[in-house]
């Protein structure tokens, strides 16, 4: 067993930026129409509580924005229709959110040609012209503007998404990407210049070389640049199997370096220097039927990614809430390798409690390695996140937390590994059903929660000792507060467990 021992001490080296709930990703805007899709929403704001979301399609036609029609000259005309917009909005702004907006993908009416991408087929090739293209901008956030005000101002402005893959961007046209940043960017700045506009949303392919040009071309147009936008994942090349995919995990710090690049290349640019940078997707594997996303595995490595990400990151948004997505086409089961940190049958999946845990984590830093981030509150109490990643520790780990004080205290664990918080071991041992009964989907919500533990710990010698023991591949939160003796008079639980 792997044993480990740390202070809880102030004046901790390791600085803990932690933006874990800024930012939630979600499949394209028209799903926020489906009831299955508000209800896990609604699971995921009322335990974790993002700030933002973020989301494809909102320019596609199953959100009906961007219209046609022929006058009385015969002349094809522009018109929008906001319904739609408007319902997803405000189901969005009821449980909290706002949104980070990503314009894309072309109205059908609007595209230059007919490539599209996933199963709901967005069209991926440059406006017909650029014109229509800036009416359309420009219509949107004067109706938001009109509808929600100046808090629409607030809600920052992504430029497409993954103009580097052939699949997202015809040909992967550089040249043309950067003619539509720039011609949406003026665009929006006409209407306000406080709004917030940043690009490219790149994933990992030859992105060293478009982050460069992406920022030479910013600069040499005196571009007001306002954050810059990159994806992350951390998948190698996966083998696929059926209707899954299945690869290994890469060494998390050897990919944390990629972020490091990209922020180096914003920082050469006088101007740009320190504005902000958005990891705008993140997840493990990039494919939507990974079953890796369903495992106390995943829970764990995306901790250890929440412990740094803040490092050179404004936000990190991981993609994505909820199963209802529909890249690939309707699942077949409720575990399926989907994205989501919630299961369809609104179960939550292992790495639900990794981000309800990390929220938590409100405080001056007093530990963060690469197995624990702890935190000590306004309120005196300390809190921390603890992980074993099975493949750095290859089994388990113990871990024991020293905290300089006096006094009693409660220690207080909740602990997602194999055989607690882990719904995907359930299904799997009821032999992995398609279809669930409403009494399946209660029991695997049941066995979603984690175990949960308490105990009292004394000070002795000046401080007191927490030790955690970690099953490979486990999330355990922990919390210490001090108790002062409130006990009603008369009662004694002592003599309570005792049947006296």
């Amino acid at each position: 067993m792997r044993e480990m021992q740390y202070s809880l001490q102030p004046g901790c080296r390791q600085e803990f930026y932690n933006h874990a709930d800024f930012c939630i990703g979600t499949g394209r805007m028209g799903l926020a129409l489906h009831r299955e899709y508000f209800e896990q929403l609604k699971l995921v704001q009322e335990e974790i509580g993002f700030s933002h979301i973020r989301g494809h399609g909102l320019f596609c036609d199953d959100m009906a924005i961007y219209q046609e029609y022929t006058d009385a000259n015969g002349e094809t005309r522009a018109e929008y229709n906001f319904t739609y917009l408007d319902r997803v909005m405000d189901n969005y702004r009821e449980v909290g959110l706002r949104p980070f907006l990503e314009l894309g993908f072309m109205p059908k009416n609007m595209a230059s040609g007919d490539q599209t991408v996933f199963y709901w087929k967005g069209n991926v090739t440059p406006p017909k012209t650029y014109e229509a293209w800036r009416a359309l901008v420009q219509a949107l956030l004067r109706h938001l503007l009109d509808r929600y005000g100046e808090d629409a101002l607030t809600w920052p402005i992504e430029v497409w998404n993954e103009p580097n893959l052939p699949g997202f961007w015809k040909d992967a046209d550089k040249e043309e990407y950067l003619r539509l940043f720039a011609e949406t960017l003026r665009a929006v700045k006409e209407v306000d210049s406080r709004f917030c506009v940043g690009g490219p949303a790149i994933c990992g392919v030859q992105d060293v070389e478009w982050m460069q040009d992406f920022m030479t071309f910013c600069h040499d147009n005196a571009l007001p640049l306002d954050f810059v936008t990159r994806h992350f994942y951390t998948f190698d090349t996966p083998e696929e199997d059926g209707h899954y995919s299945y690869g290994a995990l890469r060494d998390p710090d050897e990919s944390l370096k990629e972020l490091q690049v990209s922020r180096d290349i914003v920082d050469s640019f006088p101007e740009y220097r320190g504005i902000p940078m958005h990891i705008t997707e993140f997840n493990t594997s990039y494919r939507p039927d990974s079953p890796v996303h369903d495992t106390t595995r995943n829970a764990a490595y995306v901790a250890r990614l929440l412990a740094r990400l803040g490092e050179v990151n404004e936000s990190y948004s991981y993609w994505t809430f909820g199963d209802v997505f529909e890249e690939l086409g309707i699942p077949f089961t409720p575990f399926h390798g989907g994205f989501g940190l919630v299961a369809n049958g609104c179960i939550p999946k292992p790495t639900f409690w990794t981000f309800a845990f990390f929220k938590q984590l409100q405080g001056e830093c007093l530990l963060r390695s690469k197995e624990a981030v702890a935190v000590r509150r306004a309120d005196g109490s300390v809190a921390g996140v603890a992980w074993n990643l099975g493949q750095e520790t290859g089994g388990s780990s113990s871990l024991t937390f020293t905290l300089p004080t006096e006094g009693t205290w409660c220690a207080l664990t909740k602990t997602v590994d194999e055989n607690h918080a882990n719904p995907l071991k359930v299904w799997h041992d009821l032999g992995e059903p398609s279809s669930l009964s409403s009494s399946l989907t209660k029991l695997l919500r049941e066995s979603a929660a984690p175990a949960v533990k308490t105990c009292r710990l004394s000070a002795e010698n000046g401080e007191v000792r927490l030790t955690l023991t970690l099953a490979q591949d486990s999330v355990v939160y922990f919390e210490l507060t001090p108790v002062s003796g409130q006990s009603d008079r008369g009662y004694s639980y002592e003599r309570a467990v005792k049947g006296e």
